[in-house]
């Protein structure tokens, strides 16, 4: 009996490290877009294996370079801060379906002040 229960417990184990994994596999890569709002530009993010998300905005407003970094989660939403230490804040949803891989969301900026805001979208590349 301790054996057919360490047997389902392992099966148990493997199988929820598998779909975990897959969820996240499905996001690795590298996503871009458009933000729009106060200011305006570009933005791209690499997702790792792990959920660790980095990238960089770019303003075509101040010419300004902007890093993002943060985590990504199994269900797609990301959660990010924008700047060294943290002045702002880069969160929404990416979706991976069939043939249709796309993120969108909300950023805050506060340096240089006044406080920016606005929306962004993209897609995966």
């Amino acid at each position: 009996m301790k054996k057919l229960f360490l047997l389902l417990l392992t099966a148990f184990l493997f199988i929820g490290c598998s779909s975990e994994e897959e969820n996240i596999y499905d996001y690795i890569g590298t996503w871009s877009g458009k933000y729009e709002g106060s200011e305006k530009g570009t933005w791209y993010i690499v997702v790792a294996s792990d959920g660790k998300v980095t990238g960089t905005m770019h303003s075509d407003d101040t010419n300004e370079n902007y890093n993002i970094s943060g985590h990504l989660d199994t269900s797609g939403d990301l959660n990010a801060v924008i700047g060294l230490p943290a002045d702002g804040e880069f969160r929404g949803t990416l979706t991976v379906e069939e043939d249709n891989e796309k993120g969108s969301g909300t950023w805050r900026n506060s340096v240089p002040t006044p406080d920016r805001s606005g929306s962004w979208t993209g897609e995966k590349e």
